[in-house]
């Protein structure tokens, strides 16, 4: 019974190969997501990350982040 279900009728050899060759290519899409979202993230810190109030008030009154703020707000 269990030996059936593990060789699949001679098929286990393309089922497991597909099966993990799925995997491995989603934790790879992760992985690379995630370093680049990282190295984003860096580059966000160090741009904006000392903003002082002036600096992010004159942000705030330009029209095109009026427009994205208010965007964001109805989400």
């Amino acid at each position: 019974m269990i030996n059936e279900l593990f060789f699949m009728n001679g098929y286990a050899v393309y089922v497991l190969s597909a099966f993990s060759f799925t995997l491995l290519s989603f934790l790879g899409l992760y992985l690379v997501t995630k370093m680049q979202f990282v190295k984003e993230q860096n580059k966000f810190v160090a741009k904006f990350g000392t903003l002082n109030s002036e600096r992010a008030a004159f942000a705030k009154s330009q029209s095109i982040n009026k427009e994205i703020l208010s965007n964001t707000s109805n989400i």
